[in-house]
């Protein structure tokens, strides 16, 4: 299994390598991650010659895309949360877009503006595009897949609502923690039978499993690739299980203070601290 990680270590710059059990081998600048996602013959020179180990205790995780050329959100893709909401199964995804300004790493907080007091968890699972391409059938879509990544759907409810459109309310500066790494398809393949788990202040607010998609992986790639080019690193964030805020009775929302993280089964952990937005 690969980890394909951004951090930045004490002296300030970012770098980017894979990360083995506690350290991270960095591959320096001698390629762009992008290219290297699209090249797995790159890759594997790149993990053969890796550099001095660093300890990752020893360094801060950034997120691994920061910059992806689409950045394209799945809403209503769990069997059980379309059931929470009250909504059909939809027959084709809903899609929407997110401002790359929204993304943050590891670590980072979550700041919530004033003018908002609904803001709402989601954990998701995060596809990354290695291949570009368009028309993509689904036989071939994991060709075009290099791994996977965890996303926090951070979402403002009430402008949500309000607006009807999506894209804004769930794409405020902070709203999209990604992270730890990218997990390569080697090892997750199709992304299939993965637990999802999601928690605030440690306490247990989502589980499910990926079985519970509508649209799985390769449907996914293939059905957002119809007469769309995808772009080596583009982000798909795949929708959300049951246990979101909003849906509770009462409902539930994040405050200041709150810590939020979310687990995916082979992927790893992904934890933000919530805060306030400066006035």
């Amino acid at each position: 299994m690969t980890l394909l990680a951004r951090f930045r270590a004490d002296r300030g710059s970012d770098d980017w390598g894979f990360v083995d059990h506690d350290v991270v081998y960095p591959f320096g600048h001698r390629a762009r991650l992008l290219e290297v996602l699209s090249n797995v013959k790159l890759l594997e020179e790149l993990l053969h010659s890796k550099g001095e180990p660093v300890q990752l205790a020893a360094v801060r995780l950034l997120a691994p895309i920061p910059d992806p050329p689409q950045f394209v959100g799945i809403g209503l893709n769990y069997r059980d949360h379309a059931a929470e909401a009250g909504m059909d199964i939809p027959t084709e995804p809903v899609t929407f877009g997110f401002l790359r300004n929204s993304i943050v790493g590891d670590g980072e907080p979550i700041k919530v503006p004033s003018f908002t007091t609904q803001v709402d968890w989601e954990a998701e699972l995060g596809i990354v595009i290695g291949q570009g391409g368009c028309d993509i059938p689904e036989s071939e879509a994991l060709r075009h897949v290099a791994g996977y990544t965890i996303v926090n759907d951070v979402s403002a409810r009430d402008i949500q609502m309000s607006e009807g459109q999506w894209g804004r309310s769930k794409s405020f500066d902070s709203f999209k923690p990604m992270g730890p790494w990218i997990v390569t398809t080697e090892r997750l393949g199709d992304a299939s039978g993965l637990h999802v788990s999601l928690w605030v202040n440690d306490e247990l607010k989502q589980s499910s499993n990926t079985s519970e998609l509508i649209f799985p992986v390769p449907a996914l790639v293939s059905r957002l690739s119809r007469a769309t080019t995808l772009f080596p690193g583009t982000v798909i964030s795949t929708g959300t299980p049951h246990g979101v805020g909003f849906s509770r009775q009462p409902p539930e929302f994040l405050k200041a203070g709150d810590v939020v993280s979310i687990e995916i089964e082979g992927i790893g952990r992904l934890t933000n601290p919530v805060e306030a937005a400066a006035a």
